[in-house]
This record gives C-alpha cells, structure tokens and sequence, in this order.
C-alpha cells in the first residue's frame, strides 16, 4: 500500500516502484545479515518437483471441510462443519465414516479431528463439536435480561471415538473428554483445532467465543449489564478461569478422564485459574500445530478489523503467527501484535481512559470469574496486516497455522519432502491463497520467507502425513456449504519425475435408474509429457479405458467411479466422482434476495425460495428447506442468524461485526435436504445469492484498470483509490440498481478534476449517471459529489465507476454511497435539513440542521429496524442518555434502544426508550444548530418529513 504524495500520477507511480525496490532491498539484507542454520540448496529445489494429487473434490466428497488429520496407512480423516465425518483412502476413494448430530445455527458444528499417538492398537480418533443439547434454535437473542442469555448456553465438546478397522466411525463408543463453554445463537470464534506433542499430550485451541459487534472492529470490552456478555472477551479471553481463547493442554487417560502436563500456565489448584490451560489471550486460534521434534506450538489467530489505528481505541486491525515455546499469555483483548495496546474504553459513556499495560494487563470486568492481574502479554512471532509483510503480499488476512516438517532419514517414501526443508514451518492463508516456507534460525527469528507451490483456492488445514507428503484441506470459494472447488490433496514431492495430474467429473451425479452418465477426464495431464493411459472403475463392476466414457448405471446404490490414469514411465494419478442411483439431488432457487440487492445490516429482508425434487414431489416439505444470513467479510464470512421455511422474513443483525469501513456485504445461503428414496441416502443442494451495503470503500473494488490505492490519513478508513487517469475504472460485481436513484461519492483533488461516470456492466455500458468532481483544494480536501441514477437495468449487474477528464491526476475517491427509493433527506425547522456535521463518519459526530444540499450526509435510509442510517452509520442518543437536552450524535448501528426511532402522525421522531422527541436546540434555524433528545412538545422544532 503506498502513501499519497505526490501531486501527478507519473511522480505516484515512481514512488511506487521505488518503495517496492526499497521493499525487497531491506528483506535482502536482513536475510544476508543473518547466520543461516539450515542445510545449503533449499532455494535450488524448484516448484516443479512438486505434485499436488487431487484426492477429493467437490460437495459430496468434503462438504464444507474444517480439519484433517492423516492415518498411518496415509488414509486422510476429514471432518465437514454439518456433523460429517469421511475417510479418503490413499487412492483417492472417500465414503462417510459417520455423522454426529450437531448443533451448527452460526459458526459451530463439527470442528477438529485428531487421530491418537496409539491409533495403530487402540483405533482411537479425538473429534471437538458442538452437540446439540438442548439449545433453542432460531434468531439470536437480544440484549434482555441475563436469564434470556442463559437460555442460549451450550457447550463444544471434546470426545474420544473409536474408528473400526471398516473405516467408520463407532458413535456408541464415545467418551466425552473435555467440555468447552459456548454461547450459542451469536457469532463468533469457536477455534478448535487438535493436536499431540511426542510426549502424548493433546492440545485444543478454542475461541473466545465473544462478538466484537459494536466494537468498531477494536477489542470487545463491553462491561454493561445491559449487554449481552458475549461483547465482553474479558470474561472468556481475558479469564483465567475460563477455557476460550485458550490453547489447553492436557494427556487422556485411558479411561478417557484426563491429568494435567507439568509447565501448564497455572498449576493445579491455583485459586481462580483452569489447569487445562497451556496459553491463553487469543481471539480465535482457527489452525495450530505441535513440532514433534521441539514441542514447540505453530498458531495462527484472527484479530480484528479495524481499518486504522485510534488514539481513543487502540491499534489498527492485523492477524498474527504465534511460536509457543512455553506457557504465557498473548494478549488478547488487551493487546495484539508486538504488543499493542488497546484502551479502556466505557461502552456505556463511549468515553476512553488509558492504554492496558500489556506488561501487567488486569482484568477488571465485571464478568471475570479469575484472576486480576493476568500475566504479561507475549508479542506474536509474525504479526502483519495489509502489506507489512511483504513476502505475505496483501489482501485479506487469515492465517491458518500450519505444520512444521521433520525429515524421516529411515523412510522409505518416495514422495517425502527433501531434508533441506528439515524443521521449516508451513504457514498457510485462507484469504490470500498461498503456502509459505518460514524457515528460522536456531533461536526461532524468521530467516526467510519463501514461496511455494500451492494450486488451490482456500487454505483450511495441512498436516505431514507418515509418508512425509503434505495433506492440505482446501476450503473452496464458496460460504458456509462448500462448493466445486473445496478439496482434499496431497502435495508429495517428485525429483525423479512427476506423475500425471488427474481429474474425474460427470455431466450428473445422481438420478433415477436406468441413469445415463458421461464421464470426463477434463483437467487431467502429464507434467512430464508424453501420452497416459485411462482406466475407469465404474464401481458396479463395469470398466472403459476410453479418456471420456459413458456408463448407464442399471441398479440403485452410490457407486464411486474412479480413474487411474498412468504416464510413460509407469507412475500413476487418480480421481473419484461419487454417483448416486435412485435419489435425485434437489434443486433449489433463492427467489429473493435477488443477487446484488441492496441492503443494510438490521434491515428485516424477506426471502423465497422455490424447490423441486424429483422423488419428494409436488409438495415440497419446507420445513426442511434453511436460509441462512452470513456476514461477508473479505473472502470469508460469519453466519449471523437462520429461518426455516420456503418463504419468510430474516432479522439481520443491526451492527456489522467489524469496521464500517471493512469490506463486508451480505450472503444468503437457501439450502433443501430431501427425504433420501429407494434405498439411497438423502441429498443437499444450496444456492447462494451476495447482496451489497448502501456504504462501500473505493478500495474494496472487485476488478479496476489503471489505479492504485493509497494509505491516506483523512480518507474514511484510511485508504483511498487514486492514481487515476482519464478513461481509468473500477468496478463492484454484483449489483441490483433497480431501485437505487442516486450515487454520493466522497473525492478529493489536487489534480485537474474531472468527471466521475457510473455504468452498469461495463467501462462503455449503459450510462446511469455522472458527476462532476472540482479541484477540492488539495489531496487532503475531501467532498461529497452526487448523481442522480437513471436508465437502471432490472436485473443484476455490475456497478462501473468510470474516470474522465483531461490529462495528468484526476481525483482521488474515498467511498460512496447508494441511496435507493425510501431514502433521501429528512425535512425539518424552516425548510432545512437533518445534516452530519462537516460529513464525518465519526462516532460521536454532532446531529445538525443545515440548508438542504443533497450530500451524502443528509441522505438518510429508515429501516425496519426503527433506525434512521446515513453515511453507513445510525442516529444515536449519546451514552443512551433519555434526559433533555441529550446530544443526538452518528454512532455504529447497535440495535439499542437509543437509536430506535417512531415516526408519529404529528410528524413527530419519538425515542421509544425515552418517550421523547428529536428536537432542534432552542428552535434555532441557524445552519449548524443542534439536534438533540426533548420532551415531546408539538412545536414546529420537533415536526419532520421522512423521505418516502
């Protein structure tokens, strides 16, 4: 990311480079400055001695996949959050091992899989999951009584199983080991992760289970008793006495009850704290490993998103690797990073105090069952965020921490890793989509930073399996269901020849009998040249040495056609597609929400979906039919809250969890599982539609031509698109415009100005609207422009911004915001206007009257929630207050009662929490006069005209 200062774009595009050469100069160095302890030749090893073997692919195959954790016969056990656990053999044959039945209404479900340093003798496999109990299902609760919060109180739970020697799993062998407090029906943060060091101890990572919504993407610290407690990490995280946002360490007896390692962080029956905990203070722990040969534990842990550091909140948003060389606390909530620290804040008088100390952080919430003082915070091992790492590129940071490899000298593998790799940690990213090499000094530092050959999408666990290979679960690029391209491979390493790639789908997957299926081995090839041979299984007894066959399957059963395919010299790749005879997977339509719908968190957004099931019928059991709303962020996302039913009406939650300024829109999974029929197990299909915020940053554009994006100080978080040139763009995919009617954006320039073009499909698509962008007075001088839109397409689109002008730097653009029918300016004293003082976004901006202008800051959307939002946020009352004379101010939708409002026939805005009114201060017309809470009175101060 760089810095704007230059006035022109060839001085920014110099700087550009310069800082990139400066970039890899100081890595250079650091690297030469450095004793290196690892054998010569590793940078010699090229990425085409590796092969990356596809063993599972698609839904059927993984599901959504979570974890994996590899047998001694290099069979692979691989778990899916809906409760599914499958077993992929070598050869690339999966099945079903079993299903536990899991309660999965946000992020829970079935989480890690570990297989036990016994397995070979005692068949022993360790699953963490959230049983279903008796939780209620449905919407998450409010912010009541405390009671109502207990009634969502579960569990994730450690259990020993036993996998018989058929490869399925014995759900009546079960013996709970570990419980693991949740509260369930809100997001976020479940952890759990599972593994054993050499000694046989077992180690589970586990979330602080906390919901950092009205947090503004910092630390959720909210005391309130108010509040629902899952807002306040401190009593999960920062509790001693509390098992999340834990990494636990403990050894199973064989009975399945379990004693405590010595060098825990607390010993046994120390007052206030748990024994079971190794280290504590992480946000959510999604991935870790042990290094066998030191005991030393890999983390990779989430942090939030705030977009730019405060003075008032603490430090910017990043995500950090941790290297756990002994007990400790790594800081959260109190600090992150290289220690960075977070400020006190009140959440009931949204007032700051002081830093933490994260040499001696305490813990002082109310909701703290442990200690006080905790002990100190340990700074992560690597901690980055956008681009400040540069061999991690930039993007979307979530790391999943990954393995570190040993090298077996008595192995006789032919696909082990090379010995230069010896002690190299692994470390993977889900959202940038790469597996790094860190190889390290002897004291831990981090000597390099290397590439390496990755051809998935998203990373979600790796593991060494006995053969030495590496086994990667791949996520997919789908949300929360799985897609096409999650997958299970095996990256083996070949310095005497690769072996073919190959691949296996079929034009259908299940049917009615007779079922006619033609078969491709499209994606499958020879790295090493040459012809290969083909040689299909059908999984009925049928065979076909054709690349392409078909086969009509006659009987009803699940067959798994399999292809080797085999090059030249012998070596041999294989795929599997799973065919399902006598049941039909449904198909399933998300009528609404149409895809690229506009819409805001805390809107009430109706949905339809329509089914149809060749063996169900004509009457649909819709009961069986679940939407789901899922909070995207970046290239993941959180479920946020579920309905069941072909059509109805999901709550979203009014407060975004992260940084208003985050990329975050909406994704609305419609799933429908049927009834199974002539013998055959039922079957899921989904469909998803993403729809899009009112309020998004420039920078978050999904595809552009000729711009940059700059580090910029007074850009709303932080960060400006720039670099623009006539005839340059950015674009937003998808978009329904149809019942949008204008367009803000917020733009600065010290350049020439020039014209801002909105297009609907692309660069030269159909013009809705343009504005014109002046000389703002300089790169730091921002303003808002408008467009109306018009000639809107009916359907789903792509949104283009386009940039004319003259020659040389155009503009800079910050963000913009959609106003759609039902949003516009509200009327007030005089004819003037509702209005957010000089445009911020801040919390805690002034509520004014101001001369109507039709800028974004007085472009106001009311919602079904009772808020009225501008500028991405809502109108609040200050600290809640109900007292005359309370500043009405911008504040982070929370779906508090001080930002409920309702509209009267008098024209009046009543604060139902108060029974008061929105007021302008001393019934002053002048521009700039206050907008505060007064006792309803009926005078003209307190009369407005909501848009229709």
């Amino acid at each position: 990311m760089l810095t704007r200062t230059g006035p022109t774009r060839r001085s920014r595009k110099v700087l550009s480079a310069v800082v990139s050469a400066l970039l890899v100069a100081g890595v250079g160095l650091i690297q030469q400055s450095t004793a290196h302890a690892h054998e010569p030749g590793e940078a010699e090893i090229a990425a085409s001695a590796f092969a990356q073997v596809t063993l599972a692919k698609g839904v059927q195959e993984v599901g959504e996949p979570m974890t994996l954790a590899v047998l001694p016969d290099r069979s692979v056990l691989h778990t899916s959050r809906d409760g599914t656990l499958r077993l992929t053999n070598a050869a690339g044959d999966t099945k079903v091992a079993g299903t536990l039945p899991v309660y999965s209404h946000d992020e829970e479900g079935l989480q890690g899989v570990a297989v036990d340093p016994g397995f070979a003798s005692n068949r022993f496999v360790f699953l963490y999951y959230a049983p279903t109990l008796s939780t209620p299902s449905g919407d998450a609760p409010g912010d009541g009584a405390a009671a109502d919060f207990a009634r969502f109180d579960g569990v994730n739970r450690l259990s020993r199983f036993v996998l018989k020697t058929d490869g399925t799993l014995d759900l009546a062998s079960e013996k709970k080991v570990l419980d693991v407090p949740a509260s369930r029906g809100i997001c976020c943060h479940v952890g759990g992760d599972i593994d054993f060091d050499a000694q046989g101890n077992l180690y589970l990572s586990t979330g602080d289970d906390s919901n950092p919504f009205a947090s503004d993407g910092y630390a959720p610290l909210d005391e309130r008793a108010s509040r629902n407690p899952v807002y306040d990490a401190q009593r999960s995280a920062g509790n001693t006495n509390d098992l999340r946002g834990k990494v636990l360490r403990i050894k199973v007896n064989a009975d399945a009850s379990y004693s405590i390692p010595s060098g825990n962080l607390f010993a046994p029956g120390t007052a206030k704290t748990r024994p079971e905990i190794y280290a504590m203070g992480f946000r959510n722990p999604f991935r870790m490993s042990v290094d066998k040969g030191t005991g030393v534990v890999y983390l990779g842990d989430y942090g939030p998103d705030a977009g730019s550091a405060s003075a008032t909140r603490g430090p910017a948003g990043q995500v950090e690797f941790n290297r756990i060389t002994k007990a400790g606390n790594f800081g959260w909530p109190y600090c992150t990073g290289k220690n960075d620290a977070y400020v006190d804040y009140d959440f009931a008088t949204k007032t700051s105090g002081q830093k933490f100390n994260c040499a001696a952080p305490t813990n002082n919430s109310p909701r703290n069952t442990g200690l006080t003082a905790l002990p100190p915070a340990q700074a992560a091992w690597i901690p980055y965020d956008g681009g400040s790492v540069p061999d991690f590129g930039s993007g979307s940071e979530s790391p999943m921490g990954g393995p570190v490899y040993r090298y077996d000298a008595a192995s006789t593998s032919q696909v082990k890793f090379p010995q230069e790799y010896d002690g190299d940690f692994f470390a993977g990213e889900f959202g940038r989509r790469w597996i790094k090499r860190i190889e390290q000094e002897t004291d831990g530092s981090v000597h390099a930073i290397n590439a390496f050959p990755w051809l998935g999408t998203q990373v979600m666990d790796m593991a060494f399996g006995p053969d030495g290979a590496l086994y990667v679960l791949d996520y997919g690029t789908g949300n929360f269901g799985g897609d096409a391209n999650s997958a299970l491979y095996r990256i083996e390493y070949r310095p005497d020849g690769l072996p073919p790639i190959a691949a296996a789908a079929a034009d259908r997957t299940s049917g009615k009998a007779p079922l006619a299926v033609a078969f491709s081995s499209a994606g499958t090839g020879n790295p090493a040249g040459g012809s290969l041979g083909y040689a299909w299984k059908f999984g009925d007894g049928a065979t076909s040495t054709a690349a392409n066959p078909s086969h009509t399957y006659t009987a009803n059963g699940q067959y798994v056609a399999n292809l080797v395919v085999t090059n030249s010299a012998g070596l041999t790749a294989s795929a599997s597609v799973t065919v399902t005879v006598g049941n039909t997977a449904p198909t399933v339509k998300l009528d609404l929400p149409v895809a690229g719908s506009v819409i805001d968190n805390g809107e009430a957004v109706p949905f339809r979906v329509t089914v149809t099931d060749p063996e169900d019928g004509t009457a649909i059991d819709c009961s069986r039919v679940k939407v789901t709303y899922v909070l995207g962020h970046d290239s993941h996302g959180h479920p946020q809250t579920s309905a069941t039913g072909c059509s109805g009406t999901i709550q979203t939650i009014a407060d975004g969890e992260h940084d208003p300024n985050a990329n975050i829109y909406g994704v609305w999974d419609a799933e429908y599982t049927d009834k199974g029929a002539n013998g055959q197990p039922a079957l899921t299909t989904h469909a998803e539609n993403r729809s899009q915020p009112t309020h998004r940053q420039a920078e978050h554009y999904s595809s552009s031509a000729g711009v940059n994006v700059f580090s910029h100080d007074p850009a709303n978080g932080g960060k400006t698109v720039g670099d623009i040139s006539n005839g340059d763009w950015i674009s937003f995919t998808p978009y329904l415009l149809s019942n949008v009617t204008s367009l803000t954006a917020r733009v600065s320039s010290g350049g020439v100005g020039g014209t801002l073009e909105v297009r609907a499909g692309s660069p030269t698509g159909t013009l809705l609207g343009s504005a014109t962008v002046p000389v703002t007075g300089g790169w730091e001088t921002f303003r808002n422009v408008s467009t109306q839109l018009t000639n809107r397409p009916a359907s789903t689109t792509s949104l283009y911004l386009v940039f004319k002008g003259g020659s040389g730097a155009l503009f800079d653009l910050d963000d913009f915001v959609l106003t759609r029918q039902g949003t516009g300016p509200v009327g007030g004293l005089a004819g003037k206007c509702l209005d957010v003082a000089a445009a911020s976004s801040a919390n805690g901006t002034q509520i004014q009257l101001y001369t109507c202008n039709g800028t974004g800051a007085q472009t106001w959307t009311t919602t079904t929630a009772g808020e009225l939002r501008v500028l991405g946020k809502c109108l609040d009352l200050a600290a809640g207050g109900t007292a005359d004379g309370t500043k009405a101010q911008l504040w982070d939708c929370n779906n508090t009662g001080a930002q409920k409002w309702t509209p009267t026939t008098a024209g009046e805005l009543r604060n139902p929490q108060s029974g008061k009114c929105l007021d302008v201060a001393a019934a002053a017309t002048a521009d700039g006069t206050k907008v505060q809470l007064y006792t309803c009175n009926g005078s003209a101060a307190q009369k407005w005209t909501l848009p229709a």
